[in-house]
Order: structure tokens, then sequence, then C-alpha cells
């Protein structure tokens, strides 16, 4: 596993500039919802909330609605790829809709990206998940550890600090603290997402 366990210092102050840079203005690290991530009585209330709204005229979310973070305890592992909740928590105060892939890069302490975007994985079908104030929706992020160990193209290994997270079919972005060894160059996708489903994430899915 090549997730870093230590979340540098460095990774506050990118945070920091990229959110100062980002029209959306907006970050919420893992920590601001780190006790929703093990899947909680009010986490299920919130999902069945977003469930019971009509999607009709909900318009999409946008990245200053939301705090995007990653649900590290509840990550799952086989064969070379590891698998995490990439949570979005509606922080403001009107509902909004997300539907399909969110794009997702990796960013390094310098605030450059690491490699190349997410790729998308089509298991599940993509839908409208609307989303209430204070509830979360998710997607699965595929964490490729084998291709950057060993995919050609992929070397220097560096090390990314925050991931850069757009919401489906947006152009504004907000950022999620994750620190995680990742490729360079634009050589191999080593980052793959789902589409974006009800609820907080589990080790389930």
């Amino acid at each position: 596993m090549k997730y870093l366990s230590t979340f540098p210092h460095t990774a506050r102050r990118v945070i920091a500039t990229l959110a100062v840079a980002s029209a959306a203005g907006l970050v919420i690290t893992t920590a601001a919802f780190a006790a929703s991530s093990s899947g909680t009585a009010s986490g299920a209330a919130l999902a069945s909330q977003t469930a019971r709204i009509s999607s009709a005229r909900v318009p999409a979310c946008r990245a200053s609605q939301l705090g995007v973070w990653v649900g590290v305890a509840q990550s799952n592992g086989a064969a070379g790829t590891i698998y995490y909740p990439l949570n979005f928590t509606n922080v403001s105060r009107q509902s909004c809709s997300l539907h399909g892939f969110p794009g997702v890069s990796a960013i390094a302490r310098n605030g450059h990206q690491l490699g190349r975007p997410a790729g998308w994985s089509t298991r599940v079908a993509a839908h409208t998940v609307v989303v209430a104030p204070g509830a979360t929706a998710h997607t699965i992020l595929q964490y490729g550890d084998a291709e950057v160990s060993t995919a050609p193209g992929c070397d220097p290994v560096n090390t990314a600090v925050v991931l850069r997270v757009y919401p489906p079919n947006q152009y504004d972005a907000t950022v999620a603290a994750f620190d995680l060894e990742v490729c360079s160059h634009a050589g191999p996708v080593y980052l793959r997402v789902e589409p974006i489903l009800p609820g907080v994430g589990t080790i389930n899915g």
C-alpha cells in the first residue's frame, strides 16, 4: 500500500494556496468529516433525506457548495488496487444535484499536477443524485498502487498532498486532503473514478 499515513504540514499550505487560486474558494479536509466515514446512523438519515427530494429542476452542485473528503478508514484493496470512498458533502443551504463522473487529479506540494487525471470506471451506471444540505454523496476512487510501483513511464514516483476535484460538468474545483505516492509523468492511468452514488461511501462501496 502506497498511502502515507502521516499528513504533511506542507499540505495545509498547498490547500490554502489552491483555494485562493480557485474560484470555488472552499476547502474541506478529510479530518473535517472523519466521523461520518464510518457510515453512522446520521449519515444514513441524511442519505434517506437526499433520496426523498425530487431531482426535477435541482441545479447542479458547484465546487463552492461541496466539502470533498476521502474516507480513508473505509478503504478496501485487492490485486494491486486500493478503493477509497471519495465523498461529497453539501455544505450549502440549498439542495443540488450530481450526475456522472467527477474530475480528479493529484497535486504536489508546489501546486502542480502529478501524472494523468483519473480515468473513468463504468462498473456502475450513472444517474442523478440530489444532495440535500448536510447530506453526502460519493464515488469510489480506485488507486492503482501496482501501476505506481511498476508501470513504465511512471517514474519518478512523487508524493501528492491533495486531490483537486471537479464536480461533474463543472469548471471550478475544490480540494481534498490526501497524501499518497503517485506517478510524476503523464504515463499510466493510476487513478480511476466511478459515477457518483447517494450516501456516504463505505468499505462495501
